[in-house]
């Protein structure tokens, strides 16, 4: 699966004690148009989905070409994520990275246990593209790389 390029998305919610948590996923996917409905898939030992369950919502945030550092922030286990980061709520109350190529905020509609990971489809509440100039950020063959962005 590593030489099947994803578009890099760090996911977030807030916690029952309302403290952000968030991870790194390239296994993103528009499921519907009507409605308006995506998936994530999340490793079932990571605390982010007990937070997204809880919250009944999450957040989406698309990275852009410049943001190989916050992938890597999100991707590690453990630590404060959140510690130096500025953020602030989407409509709904999930975290929005500041600075990110485009984010969509979710409702969970359902949740799917696959293998070791959670399945969770969501429907979208509110979106916005915040960089519509910048390329994203991908991941392919264990690397980042950088698409141009497109003439708007």
């Amino acid at each position: 699966m590593g030489r099947l390029a994803g578009g890099v998305t760090v996911v977030t919610a807030l916690d029952g004690d309302e403290h952000p948590r968030g991870f790194t996923a390239t296994a993103v996917c528009s499921v519907s148009l009507d409605p308006p409905l995506v998936l994530v898939c999340v490793a079932r030992e990571a605390r982010t989905p007990a937070a997204i369950r809880e919250a009944g919502r999450y957040a989406l945030n698309f990275l852009h070409s410049g943001d190989a550092s916050a992938a890597d922030r999100f991707a590690a286990s453990g630590g404060s994520k959140f510690d130096g980061v500025e953020w602030a709520a989407a409509p709904g109350g999930a975290p929005l990275l500041s600075g990110v190529l485009a984010w969509v905020e979710c409702e969970v509609e359902f949740d799917v246990e696959a293998g070791d990971h959670t399945i969770i489809v969501g429907r979208v509440t509110a979106a916005e593209i915040e960089m519509a100039n910048e390329g994203p950020l991908v991941h392919f063959g264990g690397r980042y790389h950088t698409v141009e962005a497109l003439d708007e």
